[in-house]
């Protein structure tokens, strides 16, 4: 969730037209530019300038150096100029949220293991999507404040991670797939994906009972939670 909410104050920063117009242009530059240089670039007044680059700075949309642009060194060479350049920070929100850079990451190391292992690429997928859903596991089981997590923390943690779940008595429905596009194309790969990522994401949590099965439906993710009845 945080993560989504900094992805939107990031997006929300370049609503403002002359703060975009900056953006734009610094990142069109091939070299960092000074404030005088991006205020002329996009013809807005020095002051106003600086209050939108800074800005930007804040959001994390652009980084700063400082250097003298003369060249010169020592007595005399002036005070270093503050220029700004495109940050590497990546800004992207969907609704609902999808995470394809997830599935893209799961495919490339799941292949990159078949490749080096001359095992089957769908078991290799698998896996890799078996490890990621342990380390976002013990991620959130780290973030978990009950020594045992419960059904409503096992809701909370795939909220975090856009499944959006709804509890139903011992059944919890995942209302959206992180996938979705991807699962709608490629519909037996994904749901493979995503049934092993959830289940050693359960195992590694550590909830009690908390079990994931393919249980696929429309309009909604393939997987659902089963919690056991003593649970």
């Amino acid at each position: 969730m945080d993560d989504f909410v900094s992805q939107v104050s990031g997006v929300s920063a370049l609503a403002e037209p002359a703060r975009r117009a900056l953006y734009l242009y610094v990142a069109a530059q091939p070299e960092p530019v000074s404030r005088d240089g991006a205020a002329e670039g996009v013809g807005l007044p020095r002051h106003t300038a600086k209050f939108h680059l800074d800005k930007l700075v804040e959001e994390g949309l652009l980084d700063t150096e400082f250097r003298r642009l003369s060249g010169r060194r020592g007595p005399g060479a002036g005070r270093p100029t503050k220029l700004y350049r495109r940050s590497a920070r990546q800004v992207a929100v969907t609704l609902p949220q999808r995470h394809y850079d997830l599935a893209g990451q799961v495919l490339a190391e799941g292949v990159d293991a078949a490749a080096r292992a001359g095992v089957p690429v769908l078991d290799a997928v698998r896996e890799a999507a078996a490890a990621t859903g342990r380390r976002l596991g013990a991620q959130a089981r780290q973030r978990c404040a009950s020594a045992v997590p419960t059904p409503r923390d096992v809701v909370a943690a795939l909220g975090e991670h856009g499944y959006e779940p709804r509890r139903h008595e011992a059944v919890t429905v995942l209302g959206n797939c992180p996938f979705h596009a991807l699962a709608r194309d490629h519909t037996a790969l994904v749901c493979g994906i995503n049934l092993s990522l959830l289940t050693a994401f359960l195992e590694e949590f550590g909830a009690p009972g908390s079990r994931a099965r393919l249980d696929p439906a429309p309009d909604r993710c393939c997987v659902t939670v089963h919690e056991d009845a003593a649970t």
